[in-house]
């Protein structure tokens, strides 16, 4: 059996990234940026107060105190989004709101609650001496003029669509997310309504179509197949001719009827390509069918997943999900994060040669990380992975015992 670092090297190893597009700056969310980001201009495009209060000239205030004021006369008032008209002289001041651009002369602010307004002698007390550049923003302050703002290979978060918003930056040029088709097969599994003798609902599907749109890809539905070859082939040609990368479900391991991975090698075979069927030293998710097949344009990596619920989750967050990250230009393609956990129950294991990932609830605990099993670990039990915020990695051994540390590889946010 291969072992879990070969297996994802092996997968890694034959895809690439997909081309750029240009897209609308508000559609990049979680994009990845295909070049670097220049400045045209200053953010903010003028030196402006930080604060309310008054805008004045430092060296007026020195030795100011509440008991001790210094007189300045009010000359006019400026709000925020109105141009300064006027010049601050020695021993004047402007009454200013935050974000209004500094008049010239003006080299500091005040803010309002260290003055007091004395509205009949139009003037104000200033209880405290200032300093030059005292709550002014300079220009530039933000982002200089002709700096690169986003280097190529940054993942566009809310905060960087704001500041290419403040540049006027409506397009961007991002590594096009993927299109990621999913197929589901086999006899026995329906989309919906009533269930027959021996039907199931088809749980997969719409369970990798989430993850998939939860990890930045298009997805693509490509239905249910029936366990007949020559429909799994078609739906998997279709899918290798309108995606960028196809998951398929079922029919990957030693049975009479799993025909995913003699589709897809005949595939390979008529197009040109790579195939590979393995078992990999896990449990679950021990068998991996993948491929890579010529597409319309370019090699759509294959991933034939097993079909227990359970093990098809977990060898899309092991194989697929960092591959279809990488597709997309993001250079992290590691495992989600991976975290030291007490185990004050253990979680003890058979010696089999595997690297066992437990479904495991995690919390915080008085600072520290606990986790315990989320419930039944049969493969077919979906709610035992539903309740579980991480995958427990348990190497061959005895486990881990009641109190003892184990290594979990968080699924979620705790």
């Amino acid at each position: 059996m291969m072992t879990l670092d070969d297996a994802r090297a092996m997968v890694q190893s034959a895809v690439s990234v997909l081309d750029p597009i240009r897209i609308a700056r508000d559609d990049a969310i979680g994009a990845v940026l295909a070049v670097d980001i220049v400045a045209s201009e200053a953010v903010p495009p003028f030196a402006n107060t930080a604060m309310d209060g008054y805008a004045l000239i430092a060296a007026d205030t020195r030795g100011a105190t509440e008991q001790n004021p210094v007189r300045l006369l009010v000359i006019g008032d400026l709000a925020a989004g109105a141009a300064p008209h006027q010049m601050i002289r020695r021993g004047e001041a402007i009454r200013i709101m935050t974000g209004a651009p500094m008049p010239q002369g003006a080299d500091a602010v005040m803010m309002v609650e260290r003055t007091e307004r004395d509205d009949a002698n139009q003037s104000v007390l200033i209880q405290s001496a200032a300093k030059s550049g005292d709550h002014v923003r300079r220009a530039g302050g933000d982002v200089d003029a002709g700096t690169v703002v986003f280097a190529a290979g940054t993942v566009l978060r809310p905060a960087h669509l704001g500041v290419l918003a403040s540049l006027d930056i409506a397009m961007v040029e991002v590594v096009r997310r993927a299109r990621v088709g999913v197929l589901s097969t086999g006899d026995e599994i329906v989309a919906s309504g009533a269930l027959g003798p021996g039907k199931i609902r088809d749980s997969n599907r719409p369970m990798l179509l989430a993850m998939v749109a939860e990890a930045g890809c298009e997805p693509v539905d490509l239905g249910i197949a029936p366990d007949n070859e020559a429909t799994i082939f078609a739906a998997i040609r279709v899918g290798v001719d309108t995606c960028d990368a196809l998951l398929t479900s079922g029919a990957v391991s030693v049975g009479d009827y799993d025909f995913v991975k003699v589709a897809i090698e005949r595939l390979a075979n008529e197009r040109g390509g790579e195939y590979g069927w393995q078992q990999v030293a896990i449990k679950p998710a021990k068998p991996l069918a993948f491929a890579t097949v010529r597409g319309a344009s370019r090699n759509v990596p294959i991933f034939g997943l097993p079909g227990n619920p359970v093990s098809s989750h977990v060898s899309y967050e092991l194989f697929a999900r960092p591959v279809l990250r990488m597709m997309m230009g993001h250079t992290d393609t590691a495992l989600r994060p991976i975290v030291q956990c007490v185990a004050p129950r253990g979680l003890l294991r058979r010696l089999d040669g595997k690297l066992h990932l437990d479904r495991v609830r995690v919390a915080s605990v008085d600072g520290a990380l606990e986790c315990e099993r989320s419930g039944e670990q049969a493969s077919n039990v979906l709610s035992g992975m539903a309740a579980a915020q991480g995958l427990a990695m348990l190497s061959d051994g005895e486990g881990v015992q009641p109190g003892d540390v184990a290594t979990v590889m968080l699924l979620s946010d705790l």
